[in-house]
């Protein structure tokens, strides 16, 4: 018990060093190592937990050291400090007992968590032109505080008596103005890339773009399968980055709006301050006629545009009262009417598929099946139009299910290859068999029996523990072994 003790107070740093911080290619290479060296610290604990239960059941006394909850044996998580509540869940709760097979789920996920790292992390690695892509993307400074910094330039009062200054300043707002249109581009495509990609990949590239030299790390996925992202100490999901988006390109066009205004005032101030210096014989009446036009043009051309506009909104009601557009009402309804229907089914095979995964290990058919809701759920949802009411919410759940996808989709493939794993083992067990039968006395044969065998145990140990043909694998291992001992004695 007291190992276990030790080992589960490294749990503060183990759990922290299950995070991909998103960025320089070897730093990434430096933190697969780190994130084996927890799963591994992780499987430990949990043998030592096994073993701790079978005690358990076979020893009905009181174990003075160790606290119970309904006879069954507890354990403090030791405590980690303030905890970001949107990662809350990753941890567990510090400042209640814990039990020791709570504490065995807990792991798992834990384990299951390193094991999407590390995919994601090899899947960066094997592409070079995304890593090159990220490379670039941390040299240059993030949404925030590049807006941060246009918006602190624009807040200038222009010098409007001094003509050489004025220049120069009305050069560099309308520097600015480009710096902000070059922003605005650069939004629309984080936002498009995030809200549209079918790839986790893809969508790493937008969030790399918008957290910049900051830099991000993946830290956990909450109860939704919402991936929750870091960066200088704040924690998001991807939907509160297009909010952010949304939000600083409403922004940018505020601040387009007054480095416009400030041009124009520039513009106006430099152009009095030239007709002063030519030294032309300007009557005063000319001048208050000057004053008088020159000033005003904003507020006409606002006059001119807000009659338009009545005019206009007059012009389309008055259309609408005559013309009722009937077919095009129905279609509208109805186009409504199946969007509301696809969402809510999209929704419900989501529920479903996240359903079926609770609780790992699973059968291959079960990770299939659960592939299969997310994949069908992505179909709904993209198919949903963007005039309809419900598109912003399908655009928000839309990415955060093919994050969903892209994970059981590793799951799918990490069951495969272990399902695989254990086939062609029992196939190279039977082989080996084959060999010591028929030729008992050979020695040829014993050594390949011999290759035969330690070939399967290689697979056998590849098998990971979250998969749902583990204990299988663990219960042939050791026959294997035992084989492969004795045949190597023979030899």
């Amino acid at each position: 018990m007291a190992n276990l003790e030790i080992l589960v107070s490294e749990l503060p740093t183990l759990i922290q060093n299950l995070r991909l911080t998103i960025g320089d290619s070897n730093q990434i290479m430096e933190q697969i190592i780190l994130i084996n060296n927890a799963q591994e610290q992780l499987r430990n604990i949990k043998k030592l937990i096994a073993q701790e239960l079978r005690f358990d059941l076979n020893d009905n006394s009181a174990i003075a050291t160790l606290p119970r909850l309904s006879a069954v044996a507890t354990l403090f998580i030791p405590n980690l400090g303030l905890v970001d509540p949107a990662i809350a869940e990753k941890f567990g709760n510090s400042e209640t007992k814990i039990s020791l097979t709570d504490l065995q789920s807990k792991i798992d996920d834990w384990i299951e968590w390193g094991y999407f790292l590390q995919a994601i992390a090899t899947d960066i690695l094997s592409d070079l032109q995304l890593v090159n892509q990220l490379n670039s993307d941390i040299i240059n400074l993030s949404i925030s505080n590049e807006f941060q910094t246009l918006n602190d330039s624009l807040q200038i009062d222009l010098p409007l008596a001094k003509s050489n200054i004025l220049r120069y300043q009305i050069e560099k707002i309308n520097d600015y103005q480009k710096n902000l249109l070059q922003l605005q581009q650069k939004l629309n495509y984080i936002f498009d890339t995030i809200k549209n990609s079918r790839s986790l990949l893809n969508i790493l590239l937008g969030v790399s773009a918008f957290y910049g030299k900051s830099g991000f790390a993946l830290e956990w996925l909450d109860d939704d399968h919402e991936l929750i992202i870091s960066s200088e100490g704040k924690f998001q999901e991807l939907t509160d980055i297009l909010n952010d988006c949304d939000c600083f390109q409403e922004q940018i066009a505020a601040l387009i709006i007054r480095g416009n205004t400030l041009t124009q005032q520039g513009e106006q101030a430099l152009k009095k301050i030239e007709q002063e210096s030519s030294k032309e014989a300007i009557s005063s009446q000319e001048v208050g006629i000057l004053t008088k036009f020159s000033t005003p043009k904003i507020i006409c051309s606002a006059l001119i545009i807000a009659s338009s506009l009545l005019i206009l909104t007059f012009a389309g009601l008055k259309n609408r009262e005559q013309s009722p557009q009937l077919q095009q009402m129905s279609r509208s309804l109805t186009q409504e009417g199946s969007a509301n229907t696809k969402f809510k089914s999209a929704q419900k095979l989501g529920m479903e598929a996240a359903s079926l995964v609770q609780k790992p290990p699973h059968p291959l058919k079960v990770w299939q099946q659960a592939q299969n809701k997310w994949h069908q759920a992505i179909i709904l949802l993209d198919s949903i139009p963007n005039e309809t009411s419900v598109y912003d919410r399908a655009t928000k759940k839309l990415a955060y299910y093919q994050i969903n996808y892209k994970f059981i989709s590793k799951r799918v493939l990490i069951e495969k290859k272990a399902l695989a794993n254990l086939e062609s083992a029992h196939k190279l067990a039977t082989e080996a068999n084959l060999f010591v039968q028929n030729s008992p006395h050979s020695q040829l044969s014993r050594k390949q029996a011999q290759n035969k065998w330690q070939q399967a145990i290689s697979l056998l140990e590849a098998i990971p523990e979250s998969t749902s043909v583990s204990v299988q694998a663990k219960e042939m291992l050791s026959i294997y072994k035992t084989n492969y001992a004795a045949t190597s004695q023979q030899s």
